[in-house]
């Protein structure tokens, strides 16, 4: 019988980019390729790296752009008050949709950039904007209806948009309109939706964050639910914690962000090699 593998990137920020960046380019260098996956689940900001890593760029080039700040990202910030009114939202109504469309309403009221400015961003994090050959899902939240949205190469939508989606965070980035919805961060669900993974015989998890802002939507949580027979979750240790700093969505952090997580790639190959190969 085959053995499937999933890969799964979570969510968190443009440091959480660029140490998923920096583990996989780690990882690949010590014979562990994570990019083999037959299916990839990625995230806000690990569905950035997800629909990169899936296609053909060389992930030695993925990092020196994180390296050399390549990409001209717009810098955001949540902050504490945005942060609580989240998590009442979401804490505040035991139905997930009911929960989720509340932050939807939230952010389809906060001032923000303009959806075309923001695109031209997640437009230059994509060398490539074309659906892969990999099976590769993403996750987004309607706005409107808190109903929880998985995009994949046969949704019809293009994947520069299921990216945008799953990025936005609300209060911090516009929601994005596809057809006649408009969709929010997918990491608001959960910060990785490890259950996407469910069926694979063997998963690896690489969650920059591994809070739940509700209950049973963490990755360790979550991953309890998949079936898999190995698996393993890789999170930011505390020299890397350190190096990525406070906000994540501080672009002048991505650089540290990276390295951080090339060196850490030797920290965890041995657990992650157990579950790939």
């Amino acid at each position: 019988m085959t053995k499937t593998r999933a890969l799964v990137l979570g969510g968190g920020g443009l440091t959480g980019i660029a140490w998923e960046t920096g583990i996989l380019l780690g990882l690949e260098r010590r014979g562990i390729h994570l990019r083999d996956a037959d299916l990839m689940v990625g995230t806000s900001a690990g569905s950035a790296v997800a629909a990169q890593v899936a296609g053909p760029t060389p992930l030695e080039e993925l990092y020196e752009a994180q390296i050399e700040g390549r990409v001209d990202e717009l810098p955001g910030k949540l902050g504490l008050f945005g942060l609580l009114k989240l998590i009442v939202a979401l804490r505040g109504t035991k139905d997930e949709r009911k929960a989720l469309a509340k932050v939807g309403s939230m952010a389809l009221r906060a001032r923000t950039v303009t959806e075309p400015v923001r695109r031209a961003v997640i437009e230059q994090r994509l060398p490539v904007q074309a659906w892969p050959e990999t099976s590769l899902t993403i996750p987004a939240v309607n706005a409107t209806t808190g109903a929880f949205t998985v995009f994949d190469t046969f949704s019809g939508v293009e994947l520069t948009d299921a990216v945008a989606a799953s990025c936005a965070v609300p209060m911090v980035w516009p929601p994005v309109t596809i057809g006649a919805q408009r969709y929010f961060d997918g990491g608001i669900r959960s910060v990785a939706n490890v259950d996407l993974a469910a069926g694979n015989d063997r998963v690896v998890v690489i969650a920059p964050q591994t809070r739940g802002l509700r209950k049973g939507t963490t990755p360790a949580e979550q991953l309890t639910t998949t079936g898999a027979s190995a698996s393993v979750i890789v999170a930011p240790d505390a020299t890397t914690q350190s190096a990525m700093g406070k906000n994540s969505l501080d672009p002048k952090a991505r650089a540290a962000s990276a390295v951080a997580g090339l060196d850490q790639a030797d920290r965890v190959a041995d657990a992650v090699r157990a579950v790939w190969d």
